[in-house]
């Protein structure tokens, strides 16, 4: 499903926003391959920024974290950003990562709690305090911007697809099995299991979510903002608050991203009144890469139709079309094996390069110039 059309908003003028957090959750052994090992990925957010706003050779205080295979989706939002001359209007906000990243940005320490989320596993995520706080920051954010300018939220939260589902099942979306992630083979029931661990700890129950029905007791009348001081990480709050103030003032939003920001959206439909939920959905799309939409190991089409049938209303979803087969570049054709597939608001960035004309194959080309400079090749 396309965005809005082109001639609607004024895509030429949109404002990235990327959020950097960080959860305890990415430290769990098979859970994520931001990084090759716990420790790495504690600077992935940073080193992620800094490639975005740099570029491939420029300064990186902290190095790319090693990867199993492939190369960071940062290269991919950098030169769009770059190329459509939109690197000056990027907002970083770092969250509360453990290692800050060395570009401009706004940081938000000043919260009870600050820092990394505790695991999902935990049941005590964040402080509900923290949680209140950065909603409420995002709904004055929204609430102040100006909605002729498109706004495109990224993220990057090492473990975020854990937490992703967590919330998602916290509201009652049966999500188990159709998250994507980094690895190459997701470990879905390794996922369910610390999720469902956390939604115990925290006396929110499970009934009928991970079994496959669509609703359930959990999110049928489960505070949302309960739900994310269970499971949650410090992005998704924020962005929620944003998103939903910005639309509701008739602001086009993309969520770039894949089930990161699937519960994001469905954050905005569980805080919005159901007079509203229609209105949202038409002015915010999910924007991903073909990697995660066409993904074999997960399903992000059917997680938002589940989403969609829990708040009666139909998300919008728009995979890129940028493709690396015919690239040079050893580590992005790596994409095509599955090694990586989406972060950093790659997909939102390419699909925001489509509706200001330009073709897939051209951004491919542009990536593996930038690819050959970052790696040396």
């Amino acid at each position: 499903m396309p965005v809005p059309p082109a001639e609607a908003v004024a895509w030429g003028r949109s404002r990235p926003v990327l959020l950097l957090a960080a959860t305890a959750t990415a430290a769990v052994e098979g859970i994520s391959a931001a990084g090759a090992t716990p420790a790495s990925r504690r600077a992935t957010a940073a080193a992620d920024a800094e490639l975005v706003v740099h570029g491939p050779l420029g300064p990186r205080p902290h190095a790319l974290p090693p990867l199993p295979a492939g190369v960071s989706p940062a290269l991919i939002s950098h030169v769009v950003l770059e190329r459509l001359g939109l690197l000056e209007r990027l907002q970083v906000v770092d969250l509360g990562c453990a290692v800050a990243p060395a570009v401009p940005h706004l940081r938000l320490p000043a919260l009870e709690g600050a820092g990394p989320a505790r695991c999902v596993s935990s049941g005590r995520a964040l402080p509900l305090q923290r949680v209140r706080a950065l909603l409420q920051r995002g709904r004055r954010w929204g609430e102040r911007s100006a909605p002729d300018c498109p706004l495109l939220l990224a993220e990057c939260v090492p473990g975020g697809t854990t937490t992703a589902l967590g919330v998602l099942r916290g509201l009652g979306v049966a999500a188990d099995g159709l998250v994507s992630g980094s690895l190459l083979h997701s470990d879905h029931p390794l996922k369910a299991r610390l999720v469902g661990q956390g939604l115990a700890r925290a006396a929110l129950g499970d009934a009928g979510v991970a079994g496959g029905a669509v609703g359930g007791a959990v999110g049928s009348g489960t505070d949302p903002l309960a739900v994310l001081a269970a499971v949650g990480d410090p992005m998704q709050p924020l962005a929620a608050g944003l998103a939903l103030a910005f639309a509701r003032r008739g602001g086009t939003v993309l969520l770039a991203g894949g089930s990161q920001m699937a519960a994001v959206l469905a954050l905005v439909l569980a805080l919005a009144a159901p007079r509203e939920r229609l209105g949202l959905v038409a002015r915010i799309t999910v924007a991903t890469t073909a990697w995660v939409a066409d993904e074999p190991g997960s399903d992000l089409a059917l997680l938002l139709q589940r989403l969609g049938h829990r708040w009666q209303v139909v998300p919008q979803l728009a995979p890129a079309g940028l493709r690396f087969s015919a690239c040079r570049s050893a580590a992005l054709r790596d994409y095509e094996r599955g090694y990586v597939k989406e972060g950093v608001g790659a997909g939102g960035l390419a699909v925001l390069w489509e509706q200001l004309g330009h073709s897939p194959e051209a951004l491919a080309q542009a990536c593996d110039l930038a690819c050959q400079q970052l790696l040396g090749g």
